[in-house]
């Protein structure tokens, strides 16, 4: 579950880059108008990123504080790179063997 969220959180992340630093110059660069199609596909990536957080934040027991911090993360531009750092720190102290110290 953790890394199907990760994933949505890259293409989520790459939305929000699509959106502010090309659809929108486009739009009043250029006049070429993209932004709802690209804002839609967003939004709805942006909701199912907000659920399975909800999801994944209870299956991981995190604290609140984490799952806002995540949430803080999907809405500053390049800030899911921080969270995927995150997540990847986490998947591979998930998956490390245990070391039995008996």
């Amino acid at each position: 579950m953790l890394n199907s969220f990760r994933l949505l959180s890259l293409i989520e992340g790459l939305s929000l880059i699509t959106l502010l630093f090309i659809a929108m110059p486009a739009r009043y660069q250029f006049g070429v108008d993209f932004v709802w199609p690209v804002g839609m596909a967003h939004g709805v990536l942006w909701l199912a990123f907000v659920v399975m957080s909800l999801l994944v934040s209870h299956l991981q027991r995190w604290s609140v504080g984490a799952w806002l911090l995540a949430l803080l993360c999907s809405v500053v531009p390049f800030g899911f790179l921080v969270l995927d750092a995150r997540l990847r720190r986490e998947m591979a102290k998930a998956s490390a063997p245990a070391i039995d110290a008996t």
